[in-house]
């Protein structure tokens, strides 16, 4: 078993270390996606560290998306006021481990991840 998962563990490093920018963007929505679905079922569960570490890692993508925006571009800026409120959710429902705040800052998540894709896909970058 501990054999399968390093192997599963060496495929996702490789997949990292060969993805293109736009899908290393798309990764990334993708697991900020993932991280908040289970922070909303540790918060239901009342594993309450559970949801503060995974809402954490939401955060640092957030973070990390914000940071390598291209300022030069009018829409980074549209990106970054999204991304602020997102960030500023996903605080709030850490603090108060409010599945409603939590499920609005998921919601705007999922939406740039599917604009993201759209975007990939108009430019063949999938």
């Amino acid at each position: 078993m501990a054999q399968l998962r390093n192997a599963a563990q060496m495929y996702q490093q490789g997949s990292v270390k060969t993805a293109s920018p736009a899908k290393l963007t798309l990764m990334l929505y993708e697991g900020a996606i993932r991280f908040c679905n289970i922070a909303k079922e540790a918060i239901e569960a009342e594993e309450f560290e559970k949801a503060n570490i995974n809402i954490m890692k939401a955060e640092k993508i957030i973070v990390e998306l914000r940071v390598t925006l291209d300022m030069r571009y009018p829409v980074a800026k549209e990106f970054d006021t999204v991304y602020d409120y997102i960030y500023r959710r996903l605080v709030e429902a850490n603090m108060k481990k409010d599945q409603t705040v939590l499920e609005d800052a998921l919601k705007h998540i999922r939406t740039m991840c599917d604009t993201w894709k759209e975007v990939m896909r108009l430019n063949n970058a999938v």
